[in-house]
């Protein structure tokens, strides 16, 4: 009878890989990435990614914030939550892919002041809470992503955006300057979410461009993908009403200000469906679609 050997190598499970595990209450051992039914569900965000995460029985949002390294205030702003706010089991909570600190904004400020005196980068505040130099108020609470206090800046100048309109085409026009874009074929994988539009604010915030429309006009997917978050009513850090897809190309695009949303979580949307309508929802001074592209090429509209 053959006699079962024992390993020879130092590490008898060096080949086990590509599959972290966490010790939970010293006695369940869970894979942080898994199948659906689980809290493997959690999708981390990588590269500015925005993911949902369910909450569960004994979940709180100071535990939810531990679980995603980021602080309780930034669950808060993202799911239009406060301090006193309950969350119950089957809760879906937007979880942003960055800490970040409150700030309320006081005479002087500029964006870039403020960026400065917080280590933080002015592309990024603008984007997450969709204000320009121009829109940012004295008392404003804001929060600025990965922000740390740091010594006081001075005010920086400002800059004012060009307008430009445009009538909308899918992004494949073989004369288009690609450039920082990406290939062409990057470019042509995303169509213009809107037919027509004015440009009122070129690339900004978080790969951001805003354009303006009349209320009531169809938004449509820029690309064919899965919902991963279609939010109607209240503030939501200033985005309102908006929807973010997630695409076979690892990017998501994100639409803000809707005045209707018109497709749920989980949805899979063709590219070119309506998906919901042009408003003026959240922090916009006038009807527009504020469409990011994260993860992606540089937003070619």
């Amino acid at each position: 009878m053959s006699l079962p050997q024992p390993a020879t190598n130092i590490n008898p499970i060096s080949a086990t890989g590509g599959g972290d595990v966490n010790i939970v209450d010293n006695t369940a051992v869970i894979a942080q990435d898994g199948p659906s039914g689980t809290i493997a569900d959690i999708e981390k965000s990588k590269n500015g990614t925005i993911s949902t995460y369910i909450v569960r029985e004994g979940d709180t949002l100071s535990s939810i914030a531990m679980l995603f390294d980021i602080p309780q205030s930034t669950i808060l702003w993202a799911n239009d939550l406060t301090n006193k706010s309950t969350i119950r089991p089957g809760d879906k909570l937007t979880i942003l892919p960055v800490p970040g600190i409150r700030y309320t904004v006081k005479k002087g400020d500029t964006l870039a002041s403020i960026a400065k005196r917080y280590g933080a980068d002015g592309g990024d505040i603008a984007g997450y809470n969709n204000i320009t130099d121009e829109t940012l108020a004295v008392g404003d609470e804001i929060i600025i992503p990965d922000g740390e206090p740091t010594v006081t800046a001075t005010p920086a100048k400002t800059t004012t955006p060009s307008v430009k309109t445009t009538t909308a085409k899918i992004a494949a026009n073989p004369a288009h300057d690609v450039g920082p874009n990406g290939s062409a074929s990057d470019v042509s994988y995303y169509m213009a979410p809107l037919s027509h539009y004015t440009k009122t604010q070129g690339v900004h915030g978080y790969n951001a461009v805003d354009l303006a429309a009349p209320t009531g006009t169809s938004i449509v997917a820029s690309a064919a993908g899965d919902v991963v978050v279609a939010r109607e009513g209240g503030w939501n850090g200033g985005y309102g009403s908006y929807v973010v897809i997630s695409h076979s190309n690892g990017s998501q695009t994100l639409y803000a200000h809707m005045s209707k949303v018109t497709t749920y979580d989980g949805d899979h949307v063709q590219q070119g469906e309506v998906i919901g309508y042009v408003g003026a929802t959240g922090k916009a001074t006038g009807p527009h679609l504020h469409f990011e592209i994260r993860s992606g090429i540089r937003n070619p509209f």
